[in-house]
């Protein structure tokens, strides 16, 4: 149970508490008092009006504010259902896609793992629905990893998912983009197919 969970309970519970003093007979407070003070003056039946609508009017208070940090706390924690749906959405959006690589890059060259992570991150949170947090999402990579092969162990709630991410070149081949030359003639810039699994558990 996250921090503000845990506040919004305790606020309900003093909601209860507030409401359950309201509740308390005149008769009973004065037997009290006079037990513990008993030359103290005594308390009119207007007072104990007063004192019920504070009570009951804090208790409102308090129960409006509970709900509306549940509301928040939803909006801002990823629960496992929202999770589960969000990456098997990020899953199928991710699979069969394509992308260019560095242009002087080599096939060996790692560096596309770190910045692919960021891209899993955000399609996740994308698929996460309405209800969905906005952040919160993350995509850790799993050693040992190549070249042409990464995993990342994804976390947002409870669960984590081992997302698999398979790089190969490109059968369409490298992209030449118009105007630019390097030393040795036309530059072409590596492009590259992903293919993507996820199944349930860390890597």
């Amino acid at each position: 149970m996250d921090a503000l969970t845990q506040l919004n309970v305790l606020g309900l519970v003093l909601s209860a508490v507030l409401l359950a003093m309201a509740c308390i007979k005149a008769d009973r407070v004065r037997a009290w008092r006079a037990t513990v003070n008993p030359s103290a003056e005594e308390v009119s039946d207007a007072s104990f009006v007063a004192a019920r609508l504070t009570f009951v009017a804090l208790a409102g208070v308090g129960i409006y504010l509970s709900v509306q940090g549940f509301r928040v706390s939803d909006d801002t924690v990823w629960d496992n259902a929202e999770l589960t749906t969000a990456v098997q959405g990020a899953t199928d959006a991710l699979d069969g896609s394509s992308g260019f690589g560095e242009i002087y890059a080599e096939d060996n060259d790692t560096r596309w793992i770190d910045e692919y992570a960021t891209k899993i991150e955000q399609e996740v949170v994308e698929h996460g629905g309405g209800d969905a947090p906005q952040y919160g999402v993350t995509a850790t990579p799993a050693a040992p990893n190549t070249a042409s092969e990464a995993r990342y162990t994804v976390t947002g709630a409870d669960l984590a998912f081992c997302m698999q991410v398979t790089r190969t070149r490109s059968k369409d081949g490298d992209y030449e983009p118009p105007g630019i030359a390097g030393g040795q003639g036309t530059v072409t810039v590596p492009s590259y197919d992903f293919a993507v699994t996820t199944r349930e558990g860390g890597c």
